[in-house]
């Protein structure tokens, strides 16, 4: 492999995931049937919390972001686990049939389950669209947005007396003196090479 990170070269957008019980920042979404009732597809990678919780439940929402996001959003579901916190507690939400989205987005699509594709390290969820709203038409914020500013969207807070190391393919932070040689990113899988210490 000369480069992988020609995959940030892949237009995309950054979302919001929710289902009951939790949810995670996704970028892997897309629309693959045309209609009033579209079929959204959304890759959830195998080591984080909210793909099982998203395997025990029926639906789902997609919260798009802007690019004018609040960084706490960003903070608070891409770097901590649902296990750990109420991730919800810390933002402005409003239920879709029971499923929170998020009142400081774009919009949203809720989306019944139909059917999961599995692969080695994500699963494809698909679900079909039974209810949609747009909240504003700002820009949408793209994946190579997110990967330009990652910086300011990702404030990295180290806490005292520990090293913070950050994932440069998704921004994570691991705090320790050093990133154990076997450690995968909870978020995206990725090893310790991909890690880099926090100036």
């Amino acid at each position: 492999m000369k480069n992988s990170k020609i995959t940030r070269k892949i237009t995309q957008g950054v979302y919001v995931l929710t289902t009951q019980g939790g949810g995670c920042i996704v970028d892997a979404v897309s629309r693959v049937s045309a209609g009033d009732q579209p079929l959204i597809s959304v890759a959830v990678a195998k080591t984080n919390h909210s793909h099982k919780l998203l395997a025990e439940n029926d639906t789902f929402a997609l919260s798009v972001l802007g690019e004018d996001a609040d960084p706490e959003i960003i903070q608070t579901f891409g770097f901590n686990c649902s296990k750990d916190c109420d991730k919800f507690a810390k933002c402005e939400t409003e239920e879709a049939d029971g499923v929170p989205v998020i009142k400081a987005s774009l919009g949203y699509m809720l989306c019944e389950k139909v059917d999961a594709i599995d692969t080695e390290t994500h699963t494809l969820y698909i679900g079909r669209m039974v209810e949609g709203d747009v909240f504003s038409d700002e820009r949408p914020m793209s994946y190579a947005y997110y990967q330009e500013h990652k910086g300011k969207l990702t404030k990295t807070q180290s806490e005292q007396g520990k090293t913070a190391w950050v994932c440069t393919a998704c921004g994570y932070v691991y705090y320790g003196d050093e990133v154990p040689d076997d450690y995968k990113c909870p978020l995206c899988g990725l090893g310790k090479d991909y890690f880099k210490k926090k100036a």
